[in-house]
């Protein structure tokens, strides 16, 4: 069995000092304190690659203390095993002690890449036996899908510890949304949608980075999602690659059986002169030709600036109204759509955030 390279004691006090000192040279410090009546316990665990910088690591647990919860790291987090953290069987092995242990949530420390290659390995029984909150999102979708398609369980998509905590600047609707959504505070999402086909349904919602979604077509690690709520977002692909992973989706009968596509961030590409003209909102136009199902973009979830923190496995609502998108994450009352300030991230919304990071 493949072993991972761990660091010795005289690294790893490097490293964590380093950490501190980051931490303590802030310009301003990072996440106010929240004070609660209960604090959530977090395990942290590294199921991908492996971490850069420890240091930040370090940051991020401090950061999450601050927001009201009881960190702990999983003893393997910061091993490595070429470009993993850790050995496969040994990554695996770290979601057991996760589900052992008294965490209220487990979160992922990174995505990168690796955590397709664990699905064989990971105890789905005693998961189930063990409920937690997973959260997570990127090579992390692997994980959500796998989890919901093996045990029925709804996990959530959002904030990794590391790139979302783990640095001076932590962005303050992130957090909030990441800390009511653990709390089961979170009861509706808007944001701004651009051209949104009328949609007014209600189904499970489920997806995530639109490259692991469609990498688990064929596999018994995709749930079988008849008439969902179908989110999607991806990272580095051109739009002729986005557009062929969603072709996938399409010739494998997945996309017209939702009741609607929602489309979050497609980022850090680069067009070139032989495309002419093609771009992703033609990719969109196109898809909106072939489906039948509603069609919103704008969701404020993916690999940019924002991302919200979604449930996957849950029965939600999303409907659209004068140029705004809504997701009624807890539907125990009747919504009519119109919520301005009450919203978390919509027009009202006054936090820095907002709208300017929204507006499609």
């Amino acid at each position: 069995m493949a072993t991972s390279k761990k660091p010795d004691d005289s690294q790893l006090e490097q490293r964590v000092n380093d950490a501190q000192i980051l931490f303590d040279e802030a310009d301003d410090v990072p996440v106010e304190k929240k004070t609660y009546e209960e604090a959530l316990g977090l395990y942290l665990l590294s199921p991908s690659s492996a971490l850069p910088e420890l240091a930040r690591l370090k940051v991020a647990k401090e950061n999450l203390s601050r927001l009201g919860f009881d960190v702990t790291i999983d003893k393997a987090a910061a091993n490595q095993h070429m470009r993993f953290a850790g050995a496969d069987e040994e990554r695996a092995k770290a979601f057991s002690r996760a589900a052992k242990s008294d965490a209220d949530i487990v979160m992922a420390t990174r995505g990168g890449y690796g955590l397709s290659r664990l699905l064989p390995y990971i105890d789905w029984k005693l998961l189930e036996k063990n409920p937690k909150k997973y959260v997570g999102y990127s090579d992390f979708t692997a994980f959500n899908l796998a989890l919901l398609a093996k045990t029925g369980m709804t996990s959530f998509t959002g904030p990794n510890a590391v790139g979302d905590f783990g640095g001076n600047q932590v962005d303050d609707l992130i957090a909030d949304i990441f800390v009511e959504s653990m709390r089961g505070e979170l009861e509706i999402l808007s944001f701004e949608t651009k051209d949104a086909d009328d949609v007014d349904a209600e189904g499970i919602l489920w997806g995530g980075n639109l490259a692991l979604v469609a990498s688990l077509v064929g596999t018994p690690y995709l749930p079988k999602i008849k008439k969902g709520i179908l989110f999607l977002e991806d990272v580095s692909e051109h739009p002729y690659r986005v557009e062929r992973l969603l072709t996938q989706l399409l010739h494998a009968g997945i996309l017209d059986k939702q009741k609607a596509i929602v489309l979050g961030d497609f980022n850090d590409y680069k067009l070139v002169k032989s495309d002419n003209g093609y771009d992703m909102p033609e990719v969109i136009r196109w898809l909106r030709r072939e489906v039948k199902v509603p069609v919103i973009t704008g969701l404020p979830y993916g690999h940019a600036d924002m991302r919200v923190t979604l449930p996957i496995g849950k029965k939600v609502g999303v409907a659209t109204q004068d140029g705004m998108a809504y997701l009624l994450l807890d539907k125990h009352e009747h919504h009519d759509h119109e919520h301005g300030e009450d919203c978390k991230v919509c027009k009202g919304d006054k936090k820095k955030s907002s709208k300017k990071k929204h507006k499609k």
